[in-house]
C-alpha cells in the first residue's frame, strides 16, 4: 500500500513557516498574515459593495448629480479611514496581546486564553467598523434619497457579514504558530474556538445562505416596488456569481483548515506504522481535531513507553521469554522437554575481586558476559541466569530448536576461542550437557521468573568446574555430543568416564578434537573436582 509523502509545512502550510523559526521572523510572519489578507479582503468587500448598489440591486440610482460627493469623497474617505483603522487599532493590538508567542516567553493561562480569543477578537473590530459604516452609509444616502434605503443597508450588511466570516477564517490561519506554542504548553483547556460544526455551519451561512436570502429579500422588494425583468435578471446572476465564487472559496477555506490537521495525523500514522515511533505532530488547532492531534501524540507516547519497557524486559529475562509473556498470561508451572544447557564459569574470580578495583572487575564482567551473550543469541539460545561471575544458557527453550545440542556445543566452541582472544585476563570454565528438564515459571504469583531446573543443569554446571582443571577449559557429555547434528559430532573426541560431584551415575567425557591431545587425563586432572 503506497503511504503517503511526508510533508515538510509542520503547521499545515508553507506560509506558516515552522515553530522553531526566531521569534523576530515570527512575529513579521504573523503581522504580515494579519494585515495584508484583511487589508485586501475589506478594500474586496467594499468594492463589491460598491458594484452591488450601483449595478445589481433594484432600486434607485446613486449615480446622479446628488450623489458625486457622497460617492467620490465621503464613500473612500471612510472606507481608507476604516482600512487604516481596522490595521491600526485591530492587528497592531492582537499582536501585542500575543507578543509572549515571539520572544520565547512561555504563556501564562491568560496569555493562553487571549491567543484563543485573538480571532473572535479581530473579528469583532471588523464587525464594528463595518457596523459604523453600515450606519453611515444608509444615514448619508438615506439623506439624500429615502427609496435607497433598503438597498443600501441590505447591501453593505451582506457585504460586511461575508467579510467578518473571512476574517475569522483567516485570521485562524494566521495564528496557527500562535496556537501551537499555546496548545504545547499547560493542561488541556475548553475551547474557545469554532468546532468542526461551527466552521461548516459558518461557511454555508455566509457563502451560500446569506445570498440567497438576498435572492428572496430582492424579490419581496420587487413586489414593494417594480423591478424590470433586466434588472430582476441582473440581481439574480451577480447574487448567484456571489455564491458561486464566494461561497466556494469560503468552503475550500474551512475543508483546509479541517483537512490540515488531519492530514498532520495520517502522516504521523504512517511514521508509526513505519517503526518510527517518535512521530509527533504539532497540535495547532483549537477545535475537535486538536484533541485528535493531541491523542495522537499520546498515543505515540504510549507506544514509545510500551517498547521502552518491552526492551527493558526482554534485557532483564530475555527477548523470548519477554515474547512469550507479552503474547500469553503467564502462569506459574511448566513442562517437560529435552534440552541442552551451557554453563560458564570464570576461574579464579576470588583472586581478581581481591586484586582489581570494583569498577575494574564490573568492566571485566561486562566484557566477558558480552561474548557470553553474542555467541549464545548468534545460536538462538537464551541466557537464563547471570550469577555473579557465571552465566547458564538454555538451548531448546523457551523456543524450541531442532538441532538444540549443536547449538550448545557450537556456542561452547565459538565462547571459548573469543574469551581467550577478547578478555585475556581472566579464563573461563565451560560445561555442556544434554537432557530432559522441566522449562517453566517458578516462584510465588507476585513475582516469578522463567527458568529450567533438571538433571542437565546440574551436569552443566559440574561439567564446568571440571573444565576449570583441564586443557582447554572446556568439557561436554557425551549424551549432548550424540544428540547433535553430525556436523557439530565431527569436531568433538569422547575421552575418560567420570563420576561428578553429587551424581550417580559416571559421565561420558568429551572435548573438542583440535584440543584432544592431553585430553585422555581428564579424569586424572580433574579428579579433585569431580569425586
Amino acid at each position: 500500500m503506497r503511504r503517503p509523502r511526508r510533508s515538510v509545512a509542520p503547521l499545515g502550510s508553507w506560509l506558516l513557516g515552522s515553530p522553531d523559526e526566531s521569534p523576530r521572523r515570527r512575529r513579521v510572519r504573523v503581522q504580515l498574515l494579519l494585515t495584508a489578507p484583511l487589508v485586501v479582503t475589506n478594500l474586496i468587500g467594499a468594492l463589491i459593495a460598491c458594484l452591488l448598489i450601483s449595478v445589481v440591486v433594484p432600486g434607485p440610482s446613486v449615480w446622479s448629480g446628488e450623489f458625486m460627493l457622497a460617492n467620490f469623497v465621503a464613500v473612500p474617505v471612510f472606507v481608507l479611514t476604516a482600512v487604516l483603522i481596522g490595521v491600526t487599532w485591530g492587528t497592531r493590538r492582537i499582536v501585542s496581546d500575543l507578543r509572549w508567542s515571539t520572544v520565547d516567553r512561555d504563556p501564562t493561562e491568560s496569555d493562553r486564553a487571549a491567543a484563543f480569543r485573538a480571532p473572535w477578537r479581530l473579528t469583532r473590530v471588523q464587525a464594528a467598523l463595518w457596523g459604523l459604516g453600515w450606519v453611515f452609509f444608509t444615514a448619508l444616502y438615506g439623506i439624500i434619497d429615502p427609496q435607497t434605503i433598503p438597498k443600501v443597508a441590505f447591501t453593505v450588511a451582506f457585504a460586511g457579514i461575508t467579510i467578518c466570516a473571512f476574517c475569522y477564517l483567516l485570521t485562524e490561519f494566521a495564528l496557527r504558530p500562535v496556537a501551537a506554542r499555546a496548545l504545547s504548553s499547560g493542561e488541556p483547556r475548553t475551547r474557545r474556538t469554532l468546532g468542526i460544526t461551527g466552521r461548516t455551519v459558518l461557511a454555508w451561512v455566509l457563502g451560500t445562505g446569506v445570498p440567497l436570502l438576498g435572492l428572496m429579500l430582492i424579490a419581496v422588494f420587487s413586489f414593494i416596488r417594480y423591478a424590470s425583468p433586466t434588472s430582476l435578471a441582473v440581481s439574480i446572476l451577480a447574487l448567484g456569481g456571489v455564491i458561486l465564487c464566494f461561497g466556494l472559496l469560503l468552503v475550500v477555506i474551512s475543508v483546509r483548515a479541517t483537512e490540515a490537521p488531519i492530514r498532520s495525523v495520517q502522516l504521523g500514522m504512517a511514521e508509526v506504522a513505519d517503526g518510527k515511533l517518535d512521530a509527533e505532530v504539532i497540535v495547532y488547532d483549537g477545535t475537535e481535531l486538536g484533541e485528535l492531534q493531541t491523542g495522537f501524540n499520546r498515543m505515540a507516547e504510549g507506544l514509545r513507553e510500551r517498547e521502552k519497557i518491552r526492551d527493558l524486559f526482554g534485557r532483564h529475562v530475555g527477548q523470548e521469554v519477554a515474547s512469550n509473556a507479552l503474547r500469553h498470561r503467564p502462569e506459574l508451572g511448566g513442562e517437560e522437554r529435552d534440552v541442552s544447557v551451557l554453563f560458564v564459569d570464570i576461574i579464579g574470580s576470588t583472586t581478581l575481586t581481591a586484586t582489581r578495583s570494583p569498577a575494574e572487575v564490573v568492566d571485566l564482567l561486562n566484557r566477558f558476559f558480552n561474548v557470553v551473550v553474542d555467541e549464545v543469541d548468534r545460536r538462538c539460545g537464551f541466557v537464563n541466569k547471570f550469577e555473579g561471575d557465571a552465566a547458564l544458557a538454555i538451548f531448546g527453550a523457551p523456543v524450541a530448536l531442532d538441532d538444540h545440542a549443536g547449538a550448545a556445543l557450537s556456542a561452547a566452541r565459538a565462547l571459548r576461542e573469543r574469551l581467550a582472544a577478547e578478555v585475556r585476563e581472566c579464563e573461563a570454565g565451560i560445561g555442556v550437557a544434554t537432557g530432559r528438564a522441566v522449562a517453566g515459571n517458578i516462584g510465588a504469583h507476585e513475582r516469578f521468573e522463567y527458568t529450567v531446573i533438571g538433571d542437565p543443569v546440574n551436569e552443566a554446571a559440574r561439567l564446568s568446574e571440571l573444565a576449570k582443571n583441564v586443557p582447554g577449559r572446556l568439557v561436554a557429555s557425551q549424551r549432548a555430543t550424540d544428540a547433535a547434528g553430525e556436523d557439530e559430532r565431527r569436531q568433538w573426541t569422547l575421552t575418560d568416564s567420570v563420576t561428578l560431584r553429587g551424581r550417580v551415575e559416571p559421565t561420558r567425557l568429551a572435548v573438542p578434537t583440535a584440543l584432544f591431545e592431553g585430553a585422555s587425563t581428564v579424569s586424572d586432572q580433574g579428579a579433585d573436582s569431580v569425586e
